[in-house]
């Protein structure tokens, strides 16, 4: 890694000549994330493969562990996507022969040289979504694919990069299938403003998330009133009405300012406008649920799958304001600079890192304050690590440190990182990491 890198634009060429050239004869394997963006990215590369007319199938996982990729098919050439950067030593070790990797997680390790790898942490690191990178990818093997951008945007939201978007534009073919306004980031936009105030969780207002009193007096506030029984959407709001929101909600949250108003972004799926910060959501809530099929299908624009995801995401939305209630009123470690929640079976594993990642953005607790969920998966513990605000330690460095001393799998960014332990090893990792926090504190003061 101490050479000199190409550019990003580079790597990705180089890479899709390399692919078209070995895959003339092969099978392909694709392993994406089951996150948002790794579904986006699986869904690009899925409809990229189909018009190259190429034999792959798909598979969407939670994690990487060591004897996942010692067995897997060694005569396939294997496409990780959305993961990988963080378990590079077990695909040297698993002989793969035909690996690339299209990832935008931080790299802890050397890279092997037989590995084919795009990430932008080995460029300019640039805060791109890997659905991005895949899309730049699949536009190398086809310029038709351009076709698929507001796929891109959607593993971008679903990231929590969207304010990178903009930065993207010479990169990202913008169309009439892509259009965004300014307003409140709450979402569905789409749908009456009443019911989308209740479900906001990201960002989480207190007072007005999952308390359907208090929106109403917040409507009444602004001078919003139903109409024929119903409320408009944000997406109908004249500019007096919307201006009136705006303020309002600055007025009540003023630490939130940036976080709260910024671009919607609004994509035609099946010739409908969908509200993408939704649209992703329902996506995450399916794999959540074990029904990634499902996810992926509704990224595809399929109706029947969408029916079927909005129902599933419902119960997901149920399930968000619970486990915000219990992270709340639970016990907690808590230190200067950290705060530990310990929910074992109380919120489900799958969930934990979005909990984790709302507490972080609802401002109830200080700019740089490491926020830290377990939560038990069977016999493991999943552990989500979130900072609040845009400064603070790089909680993915202080996950692997402890990983490397307990054993387990860890990844993810500086400000947003997680892992897997056993379950045996679970006071043994919260009493390193509390030790690490404290340890950390005193060295920056």
């Amino acid at each position: 890694m101490e050479k000199k890198r190409n550019s990003l634009e580079e790597d990705i060429k180089k890479n899709a000549l390399k692919f078209l050239e070995i895959s003339k004869d092969k099978e392909i394997l694709i392993i994406s994330h089951f996150d948002t963006d790794g579904i986006s990215s699986a869904t690009i590369i899925i409809k990229s493969l189909k018009k190259l007319d190429k034999k792959f199938s798909v598979k969407i996982i939670k994690s990487l562990d060591e004897q996942f990729i010692q067995e897997l098919p060694k005569d396939k050439i294997i496409i990780f996507l959305d993961l990988a950067s963080g378990s590079l030593h077990h695909i040297q070790n698993s002989n793969l022969k035909n690996v690339f990797i299209i990832d935008h997680h931080e790299i802890s390790e050397e890279i092997p040289e037989d590995i084919n790898i795009i990430n932008p942490e080995l460029n300019k690191k640039e805060k791109i979504s890997a659905s991005v990178l895949t899309y730049l990818f699949c536009k190398e093997l086809d310029q038709s694919n351009k076709e698929y951008a507001k796929i891109a945007i959607l593993g971008m939201i679903g990231d929590s990069l969207e304010d990178k978007i903009n930065e993207l534009n010479d990169k990202i073919s913008n169309n009439g299938d892509i259009q965004k306004i300014r307003g409140p980031l709450i979402y569905p936009s789409t749908r009456p403003l009443n019911r989308t105030l209740e479900y906001s969780s990201n960002p989480y207002l207190p007072g007005i998330t999952g308390n359907i009193k208090g929106v109403l007096e917040l409507l009444r506030e602004i001078g919003l009133n139903p109409e024929e029984g119903k409320y408009k959407s944000l997406i109908e709001l004249n500019e007096e009405e919307m201006e009136k929101l705006i303020a309002t909600i600055i007025l009540k949250y003023p630490k939130s300012k940036e976080d709260i108003i910024g671009d919607i972004f609004l994509l035609k799926i099946s010739n409908r406008l969908e509200d993408a910060r939704e649209l992703s959501a329902m996506i995450n809530a399916c794999s959540k649920f074990g029904e990634s099929g499902t996810a992926i299908q509704t990224c595809m624009g399929i109706a029947q799958a969408k029916k079927k995801a909005e129902a599933i995401h419902v119960r997901y939305k149920q399930l968000i304001l619970s486990g915000i209630k219990y992270a709340e009123n639970s016990e907690k470690i808590i230190g200067k600079g950290f705060v530990i929640i310990n929910a074992k079976e109380e919120i489900k594993d799958t969930m934990a890192g979005t909990i984790t990642s709302i507490l972080s953005h609802s401002r109830l607790y200080e700019e740089g304050t490491i926020i830290t969920i377990l939560a038990h998966s069977e016999d493991k513990t999943k552990i989500s690590c979130r900072v609040v605000g845009k400064n603070g330690r790089n909680v993915r460095e202080i996950l692997n440190n402890i990983i490397t001393v307990i054993g387990g799998e860890t990844g993810g960014h500086y400000n947003a990182a997680g892992a897997t332990i056993s379950q045996d090893k679970e006071e043994e990792f919260l009493k390193i990491l509390k030790k690490n926090l404290e340890i950390e504190v005193i060295k920056i003061q």
